[in-house]
């Protein structure tokens, strides 16, 4: 299975003068700096092989021919090259076919009009490939379209070049997904996608058939929708309106599989689970809720509203306002929730210290932190301009302290404007979090009469 990227490369003069400028740091220019990264020796080495290969360019000299070529046909501006790579799923492939698979693909889409490096990595423990492609055909000097069609091709190309080879192809690509998102996945935190795994595992080891398993996932808040007429089965959480086809999850979480792997428990794991699991649920359908008396009124007592009261709400359902809860969290919201505590207390600390309490004290927060913002930001361009005109070693270093500290002085200011909009920005996934988190505790403790009549028809029968 090969995954595959491109994108361009830009020439900017003036980051080239800075790094230039700067004695802590040795940077070359940008097609130079891909050409080093992608021909590293420290990276492509392997029992000392080095599997870098220049297609109509030396190996050793592709950055100076591919100048030559720019500078003959006099565009070295714009998009001085393209970096692409080519990744293969770990253990899947040799080093030698992983280079090979990749010469070939730069010589059937890019060998017979421009200059390509292919360099093979291992330092990630994932073989891949780097494609450094010159932006000028050295044919006829026209630069290369990276269009829709280009990334088409190289997909397709990838993909039929690997199926010649033998190895897997991705029959199912999915969107683009976040860098985030993409290393919480590897980290297996709660995440969406972790988060339906972990709940379909938990309810195949419990399930003595398919029918039982799906009612297990609507006590985990998961509504599977296996109806003949779609054309894939999906699964969303309860207060989601966006389904997840089954097969997006990875192998072993399709519907026959799924099956599979239900009837492939032996009855002597099986059964003891189901009962456990069963007697579970029961007893927080019976579950009693404690009862306590206080001396005193409530009645001219001051009501907590606005962020403050939902966010002590959203406390309450994390668990983190009583020690003794029937289960917390229960609604996958709250679950993946969880991955972002961090930001969550942020945002309560500063609903607390700063008396948020509705929208227009947000906003008015907003307005007072951009006036701030506004005025350390023109003394300090004051400052810069200052030092500019500035000749004096001794004074210079004092000019670049006072920045130094306008800097330091707006780092929390941007802080705090940025937790001031996620204060805005996630209410309204928090309220409907809660309004989830209720429903699921409520059937739970308290069933529907639907469900009551389905029990009794199970009886008759």
């Amino acid at each position: 299975m090969a995954v595959t990227k491109i994108w361009p490369i830009k020439d900017s003069v003036r980051r080239v003068v800075e790094y230039a400028e700067n004695p802590e740091k040795t940077q070359c220019p940008d097609l130079e700096a891909v050409l080093c990264y992608a021909g590293n020796r420290e990276k492509t080495g392997q029992e000392k092989t080095v599997f870098v290969t220049g297609i109509n360019c030396g190996r050793d000299t592709a950055f100076r021919e591919m100048l030559a070529v720019q500078e003959q046909y006099d565009k070295m501006d714009g998009n001085v090259a393209y970096h692409a790579y080519q990744s293969f799923r770990p253990g899947e492939a040799t080093p030698q076919q992983c280079h090979q698979i990749g010469i070939e693909l730069a010589r059937q889409l890019w060998g017979e009009r421009y200059q390509v490096l292919v360099a093979t990595h291992f330092n990630t423990g994932t073989f891949h490939n780097h494609f450094v492609l010159n932006a000028v055909s050295f044919v006829d000097g026209k630069k290369f379209n990276c269009s829709r069609a280009a990334y088409r091709a190289l997909s397709q190309t990838s993909d039929a070049l690997c199926r010649q080879y033998g190895l897997s192809v991705v029959e199912h690509p999915g969107g683009r997904t976040p860098r985030s998102l993409y290393f919480a996945e590897k980290q297996n935190a709660p995440t969406r996608y972790n988060l339906m795994r972990q709940a379909i595992d938990e309810c195949i080891a419990v399930s003595p058939d398919f029918r039982y398993f799906a009612k297990s996932l609507a006590r985990r808040g998961y509504v599977l929708d296996c109806t003949p007429s779609h054309k894939y089965p999906t699964i969303r959480a309860v207060g989601s309106k966006k389904p997840v086809r089954l097969y997006r999850l990875g192998n072993g979480y399709t519907v026959q599989e799924i099956q599979a792997r239900i009837f492939r428990l032996t009855p002597a794991v099986r059964y003891p689970a189901y009962r456990a699991d069963r007697d579970h649920y029961i007893a927080l359908r019976h579950a009693v809720i404690p009862k306590r008396r206080v001396k005193g009124s409530f009645r001219h007592t001051k009501k907590i509203g606005g962020f403050w009261a939902l966010y002590l709400h959203y406390c309450y359902f994390f668990g983190l306002l009583h020690k003794k809860r029937m289960r917390a969290p229960l609604s996958p919201g709250l679950q993946e929730a969880c991955r972002r505590t961090r930001q969550f207390c942020e945002q309560l600390r500063l609903v607390h210290r700063a008396q948020l309490h509705t929208v227009g004290d947000v906003e008015r927060f907003l307005d007072a932190l951009a006036r701030q913002i506004g005025q350390l930001r023109a003394e300090r361009n004051q400052c810069y301009n200052r030092l500019r005109r500035c000749r004096d070693v001794q004074r210079r270093t004092e000019l670049r302290q006072e920045c130094d500290g306008y800097t330091a002085a707006l780092q929390p200011l941007y802080r705090q404007r940025k937790t001031a909009r996620w204060v805005l920005g996630t209410r309204a996934d928090m309220q409907a979090a809660l309004r989830a988190e209720r429903a699921l505790r409520q059937s739970l403790v308290h069933p529907p009469k639907q469900r009551k009549r389905e029990r009794e028809q199970e009886r008759e029968r």
